[in-house]
């Protein structure tokens, strides 16, 4: 399945003003809506995804190319790690626990949505050149 590589970098840019805004005000709900952003994404749902496809994509015009949406989807899962891991520390009281996965999630939604640097992604590509037989 291939995707237009702009909706990530979309999708990564509303991420990146949602984790800002846990991290200023400490909202333990707001992280849980964007862990559920990160399922939904890992499924192919996500709702930024929509945003883009409905309402931006039809004023850019179609992608030069697409990209092999399996590292996307694994980025999301990464993404539902830290998520998890954010809500683990707020529930427990461990804040810097909180913040600091937080703080990850940000930084890799920044990379992407700034630079289009998929750090997920890159851990995706790492991995399969990692596995045994694998020569690509």
């Amino acid at each position: 399945m291939q995707a237009d590589p702009r909706s990530p970098r979309f999708s990564a840019a509303i991420t990146t003003v949602v984790l800002a805004l846990v991290l200023v005000t400490g909202s333990a709900w707001l992280l849980a809506l964007q862990a559920i952003v990160f399922v939904l994404g890992a499924l192919d749902s996500s709702p930024y995804g929509y945003l883009f496809r409905r309402f931006v994509r039809p004023r850019l015009g179609p992608p030069r190319e697409l990209e092999d949406v399996a590292p996307l989807r694994f980025a999301q899962g990464v993404g539902i790690v830290f998520a998890v891991v954010g809500l683990i520390g707020f529930t427990a009281g461990i804040t810097p626990l909180a913040l600091g996965a937080t703080a990850a999630a940000l930084l890799a939604a920044f990379l992407n949505a700034a630079f289009g640097f998929c750090l997920g992604c890159e851990m995706y590509l790492i991995i399969r050149r990692l596995q045994p037989g694998r020569t690509t």
